[in-house]
């Protein structure tokens, strides 16, 4: 019996989430706080909200995670000018040195996972999870799976 594409998509996860954390035992980052530093890197002054929503989680969650990144000195909060309800996140300078430190650590550990691959499935692989992802946006939400789904139709 072939497995289902959910259940290869949670092993998959689970592997990638495993070999992260290992990679990053000793900078005492756990993969999520790992990946804020990388879309900082990538995206200073993002606001934190659009954070939640590019990691998949919810605005608590990310809330919290800053904030622990906050205390040990890797990012900076500032409050939006032109919404100051809004709050815009950057790497501190220390955030900066230590996400150049971990990135070629997080591309090995990348490789080694698509290893079993040729460099052209890998690039296939890439490239077919990025338009499943981007097709099923929708339903990529913070919590799905664990809470009970919204009623399709609420006019009633």
């Amino acid at each position: 019996m072939q497995p289902t594409p959910s259940a290869l998509a949670r092993r998959f996860h689970q592997i990638c989430t495993s070999a992260v954390a290992g990679a990053l035992a000793d900078s005492g980052l756990t993969p999520l706080q790992y990946a804020v530093l990388a879309y900082l890197y990538v995206n200073p002054d993002i606001e934190q909200n659009s954070l939640a929503a590019r990691l998949g989680v919810d605005r608590a969650s990310t809330s919290m995670l800053v904030d622990q990144l906050e205390k040990q000195g890797l990012v900076e909060r500032r409050i939006n000018g032109e919404d100051r309800r809004a709050r815009l996140l950057r790497l501190s300078r220390p955030g900066i040195a230590l996400r150049k430190r971990l990135h070629p650590t997080g591309r090995a550990v990348e490789k080694e996972i698509l290893s079993a691959l040729t460099a052209a499935e890998q690039e296939t692989l890439i490239a077919l999870l990025t338009r499943v992802v981007a097709t099923n946006e929708a339903l990529a939400r913070p919590g799905a799976g664990r809470r009970k789904p919204k009623p399709r139709n609420s006019s009633k």
